[in-house]
């Protein structure tokens, strides 16, 4: 979105009779699906190489994963729709970045994180993602162990696609 608002071309898109949410779709869809062939890939090379076996569902993996992305693009459309340029949306998106890959608990245990950290996983994306990687690929957990890790990044899906689809609007009115 805002390569288009430095081209221009995001003029010739508000003048389409394309709704706000079939935009944020046509934008979104392309990356979620190579994202997916990417984890696909990364399983595939996980197996064939390290010799790893998911314990787990790989389409209970995949829902998860599918569910993630949708919040992590949809994450990228609200920068875009925030910035007057590229560079902004890339220094927000690091920063947002590492903040929400040092509290997800891929580096360190999130029980020896303070309180306030831990608060603030609720609201990260990345922290679901890796608790619920973690419980399929090692521990075989089925969907029953992972309900509420659902329900929370699919809560956060809405919300943050919702957000999106509005903060766009407010940008064409």
């Amino acid at each position: 979105i805002v390569r288009e608002k430095e081209l221009g071309t995001i003029e010739q898109v508000n003048v389409t009779p394309i709704k706000p949410y079939q935009f944020v779709i046509g934008k979104l869809l392309p990356f979620w699906i190579i994202a997916l062939f990417e984890l696909s890939f990364g399983l595939l090379i996980a197996r064939l190489v390290f010799n790893l076996t998911i314990a787990g569902s790989i389409p209970l993996l995949f829902a998860f994963a599918a569910i993630y992305l949708l919040v992590a693009l949809g994450l990228g459309l609200i920068l875009s729709t925030s910035a007057s340029n590229q560079q902004q949306v890339m220094f927000m998106a690091f920063f947002f970045m590492i903040v929400f890959l040092m509290l997800s608990g891929l580096f360190t245990p999130t029980e020896s994180m303070p309180k306030w950290a831990n608060w603030f996983n609720t609201f990260n994306p990345l922290y679901y993602f890796m608790k619920v990687n973690r419980m399929l690929i090692l521990k075989g957990s089925d969907f029953t162990n992972l309900k509420d890790s659902f329900l929370s990044i699919s809560l956060m899906a809405v919300a943050v696609l919702s957000i999106a689809i509005l903060r766009y609007r407010k940008k064409t009115a």
